[in-house]
């Protein structure tokens, strides 16, 4: 088991072209997460950038990704004194398999919001939560640290809340800092929202934008994750992350498949 930060490590080997090994403990069966997908793609983004920060991130899944081997290509787009913007595509076996338009810049650790709106329900302390682990075999959980507010995990119990919601306090196992790379992993590792809504089984992200809006404090993200409409076989999902200084630091709106059973 690598640490996240190897796991998402990637290597220059031409001109906008990198390598990558994709980690199998990153995902559910075999199918990658989204978030940690896009880690990997932020890597290789702010290595071909003169900044710091994946900013923001607007990311198509064509095909599920599966561990091993990769090539990442970055077709720069811009680059500016405040802000770059690079195409960026995830490759297997010859095949796109994500592609990302990613927007970089470089924010300030030390600088106050002006305005955040009203923060949602707090996530209840650590204390109180539950750290809810799929059936042996899935690894994501061993990678990832995650504490759940009980209230929104009725669909475990076959008990779906009925609000599509779903709220937890994340971090990295192995001690990785909260930065960008991770944001990019928390804002896609909530089980999907509409599981509260009577919806079982895996669901499939077709598209998922994301902001970095600050850099994090270290310790626990507070994530938070609400839906506003489940039809026809497609519903959507937003997530707002907070650190532990109360700050947003990161959100994301995607659009996803109804979840189904994998066979």
């Amino acid at each position: 088991m690598s640490g996240f930060g190897e796991a998402t490590a990637v290597a220059r080997v031409g001109d906008g072209r990198y390598e990558a090994v994709l980690d199998g403990d990153y995902g559910f069966a075999e199918a990658l997460n989204g978030g940690y997908l896009m880690a990997v793609l932020a890597r290789a983004a702010v290595d071909a950038s003169p900044h710091e920060h994946p900013v923001s991130t607007a990311t198509n899944f064509h095909r599920v990704a599966k561990p091993g081997p990769a090539q990442i290509v970055v077709d720069t787009r811009k680059q500016g004194r405040t802000a770059a913007s690079a195409f960026v595509t995830l490759v297997q076996d010859d095949r796109p398999i994500a592609d990302a338009l990613i927007t970089t810049g470089t924010l300030d650790a030390a600088a106050e919001p002006v305005y955040a709106g009203a923060a949602p329900a707090p996530v209840p302390p650590l204390e109180e939560c539950t750290d809810f682990r799929p059936p042996t075999g899935d690894g994501f959980a061993d990678v990832v640290d995650m504490r759940f507010d009980r209230r929104t995990m009725g669909w475990l119990d076959g008990q779906p809340s009925g609000n599509p919601e779903i709220r937890a306090w994340f971090r990295l196992r192995d001690g990785y800092p909260a930065d960008g790379f991770a944001l990019a992993l928390a804002v896609d590792a909530l089980p999907p929202v509409a599981l509260n809504l009577g919806a079982q089984g895996w669901a499939p992200t077709v598209e998922l934008t994301w902001h970095m809006r600050a850099v994090p404090e270290p310790g626990w993200l507070a994530v938070h994750g609400t839906g506003r409409l489940l039809a026809d076989g497609w519903f959507d999902e937003e997530v707002e992350v907070w650190d532990g200084a109360g700050r947003l630091v990161a959100q994301s709106r995607q659009i996803a498949r109804v979840p189904r059973t994998r066979s």
